[in-house]
C-alpha cells in the first residue's frame, strides 16, 4: 500500500506561480514513477507530467510548454510540481499518482498506469 497526500494548491492570479507537493508513505520503495494529473470541471482527468524515481527522468504534456517542472526528493519521499506563468485554463484539481508496476512512457501518460492516487488539491487561477 502507498499513501499519497498533495498540498500547496490555492488561488493565484494569472501569471503567478504555485508549487504543489506530493508526500508518499507506506511501501514507497515500490514506486517507479510519480505522475501528476489534473481535472477541470466537466472534463476528463488529463496527464500533466511524470518523474521516475530512479534517475529523475521527466516527461510533460505538450500544454505545459516549459511552464511546469516536476522534481523529487527521494529522502523525503516527496514529489513536487512547480507551476509558473499560470493561466486561467490551468484551473483544476491536481492529483499525484504512483506507478508501482514500472510501465513504459507511453502508458504512463494514462491514468491506467497508476494504482495509487492522492486526494487532489484545488488550483484556481484568476484572470
Amino acid at each position: 500500500q502507498v499513501q499519497l497526500v498533495e498540498s500547496g494548491g490555492g488561488l493565484v492570479q494569472a501569471g503567478g506561480s504555485l508549487r504543489l507537493s506530493c508526500a508518499a508513505s507506506g511501501r514507497t520503495f515500490n514506486i517507479y514513477a510519480m505522475g501528476w494529473f489534473r481535472q477541470a470541471p466537466g472534463k476528463e482527468r488529463e496527464f500533466v507530467g511524470h518523474i521516475t524515481t530512479d534517475g529523475g527522468t521527466t516527461y510533460y504534456a505538450d500544454f505545459v510548454k516549459g511552464r511546469f517542472a516536476i522534481s523529487r526528493d527521494n529522502a523525503k519521499n516527496t514529489a513536487y510540481l512547480q507551476m509558473n506563468s499560470l493561466e486561467p485554463e490551468d484551473t483544476a484539481v491536481y492529483y499525484c499518482a504512483a506507478d508501482i508496476r514500472g510501465f513504459s512512457l507511453g502508458v504512463r501518460v494514462t491514468t491506467g498506469a497508476y494504482d495509487y492516487w492522492g486526494q487532489g488539491t484545488q488550483v484556481t487561477v484568476s484572470s
